[in-house]
């Protein structure tokens, strides 16, 4: 979930990413247009100033020649009009330079103040690039320091389970190797121990299932692991009673292989038929021993690879594992 998230919010800033580098591309659009236009202005301006220098130059070699003397020195009336309107064009055109020419520096001065703030505002958006790659790092340094944990958590799942399944394994061998040798033992002493009996609930007033019997995928490793008995939540303490009348095969704290069965006994109820009870707090029976159905056997616990106090029950026919639920149909059981 975790991860999840994290992936989640990596897409986002990488969604953010892209647009604040759409956004700087436009702006280097228009800082690239701005300049271009400014050039042209700059350029238009040196051309409008070196034509003011050229009448400048012209004005300074003629001399200054007053307007009245132009007039007075007309040979005729028509000649006055005529020089008239020469001074009329010759004021017009000046003006005519200088207003060009203070207008191209207007509008000059107007593309450098858009081209500053286009810079600034670029800038701004660097900036905010800048940090939201900070944060990306920032994100995918963390994202990867989960996914490192979460696959040494799957490894160190995977090697638990790899411990229950030979522990099952390791069990189950057992349960047959024991049950073989009482057959012979009987057999030789004329005796037999087959329970007829149905089978009792060996928690009574605890009727939830916490994890039923058959294949369940683990959340952690994704793997799927057949799980050969029902978990039954339960106080720890609670007596734990004997299914079926037998003979207790085996009464131990799990080591080495089975470990993970922690405090378990295992009951033999001939034919091949037998009952285990797992992640005891403590066993109240001994290897040897014979039991009544319904005699306490143990007390709930979270010995072993527990999570919380519960009941791990296995119910073995012929020798295979069976779905314990079905061994009780007249109980209202409740599966999480």
């Amino acid at each position: 979930e975790q991860r999840s998230l994290l992936l989640a919010q990596l897409d986002a800033i990488n969604d953010e990413l892209d647009n604040i580098n759409a956004q700087i591309a436009l702006y280097d659009e228009q800082i690239a247009q701005k300049e271009a236009e400014r050039k042209e202005a700059e350029a238009k301006e040196q051309a409008q100033y070196e034509l003011f220098c050229q009448r400048v130059r012209a004005m300074e070699e003629e001399g200054t020649v007053s307007y009245w003397s132009i007039l007075f020195n007309a040979e005729s009336f028509s000649d006055m009009l005529d020089r008239l309107a020469d001074i009329d064009a010759v004021m017009d055109y000046d003006n005519q330079i200088m207003d060009e020419l203070t207008a191209t520096r207007e509008e000059l001065e107007r593309l450098q103040a858009e081209l500053e703030s286009a810079r600034a505002d670029e800038q701004a958006v660097k900036e905010e690039q800048e940090a939201k790659k900070t944060e990306q790092q920032a994100k995918v340094a963390e994202a990867e320091k989960v996914l490192e944990e979460l696959n040494k958590n799957v490894a160190e799942v995977n090697r638990l389970l790899d411990e229950e399944d030979a522990a099952a394994a390791a069990i189950q061998a057992d349960i047959v190797r024991k049950q073989k040798e009482l057959e012979a033992q009987r057999q030789q002493n004329g005796t037999t121990i087959v329970s007829e009996s149905g089978y009792m609930w060996p928690l009574p007033g605890w009727y939830s299932i916490s994890s039923p019997f058959g294949y369940r995928i683990n959340p952690v490793s994704g793997r799927a692991q057949n799980h050969g008995g029902i978990d039954i939540p339960a106080s720890g303490g609670t007596p734990i009673l004997a299914a079926k009348s037998g003979q207790v095969i085996t009464s131990v704290y799990g080591s080495g292989s089975y470990w993970s069965y922690g405090n378990y006994v295992v009951i033999d109820h001939g034919n091949g038929n037998s009952t285990l009870y797992a992640h005891m707090s403590s066993r109240a029976v001994s290897e040897g021993q014979m039991v009544t159905q319904g005699q306490v056997i143990g007390y709930v616990g979270t010995t072993g690879n527990s999570t919380g106090n519960h009941l791990h029950l296995e119910i073995r026919v012929g020798g295979q594992r069976v779905d314990p639920e079905a061994k009780f149909p007249d109980l209202n059981l409740n599966s999480w």
